[in-house]
């Protein structure tokens, strides 16, 4: 990781892949590449990637979550049923909504 001395803060530059991964279930890896520790108190930024056949918890929190996907195809699962998703795809889940990712794929869903 290098740091670059801004005016107010420290900018964080580094590669994801240097983030030890935590696994929440069998399958299911998380980098949190960016948090508060970094300075960032209201935001949070994590990669995650999902084996073939895997899934993410079905989890809620009281944040809005902004995904990107930047490989896979997957199927996100929400309260009001499930919707296909692949590369590129963007979703937006609101604060408080039940919801998952299954990788419905042959290679590892990566995303944002």
């Amino acid at each position: 990781m290098r740091a670059i001395k801004t005016r107010r803060q420290l900018m964080k530059v580094s590669n994801y892949l240097e983030t030890e991964p935590t696994e929440e279930v069998p399958g299911s890896l998380k980098r949190e590449v960016i948090t508060a520790k970094d300075g960032a108190p209201n935001f949070a930024m994590r990669v995650i990637e999902v084996k073939p056949g895997g899934s993410s918890p079905f989890h809620t929190h009281p944040w809005e979550h902004e995904v990107f996907i930047l490989s896979g195809q997957a199927v996100v699962k929400g309260e009001q049923g499930e919707t296909e998703i692949a590369k590129d795809s963007v979703i937006y889940i609101a604060p408080e909504e039940k919801h998952c990712f299954v990788n419905k794929g042959n290679e590892p869903l990566r995303f944002v």
